[in-house]
């Protein structure tokens, strides 16, 4: 069973390190892409164009922008990193549930 457990923690590991480099490589490649209207440049630091006035930050309006922060949004905890508490508890229910099925009569 614990040879079990430790899959499953090494494929948690590995869902969140691919999570967490995709979040990574659309926040770049957003910002790479993003264009702004007249009078503003793109802040990076809170991905957003800025006229220098924090108050007037406005999103970037061209359509690649607008997919890219979608599919953030989807990989983040609004989507798919949302998913992990659910899939932890369904996992771990499972391996419990089918070493005691298993078992029969006999002790562990």
């Amino acid at each position: 069973m614990f040879n079990n457990l430790s899959a499953l923690g090494y494929g948690i590991i590995t869902f969140a390190i691919i999570i967490g480099i995709g979040t990574v490589v659309l926040v770049k490649f957003g910002g790479a892409i993003a264009t702004c209207g007249s009078g503003y440049t793109y802040n990076s630091t809170v991905d957003q164009c800025s006229n220098g006035t924090p108050a007037y930050d406005v999103d970037p309006t061209n359509g690649g922008w607008v997919n890219t922060n979608y599919l953030m949004g989807q990989l983040g905890s609004s989507g798919l990193a949302g998913w992990t508490p659910a899939i932890i508890a369904l996992a771990v229910g499972m391996l419990f549930l089918g070493v005691f099925l298993t078992r029969g009569n006999r002790k562990i």
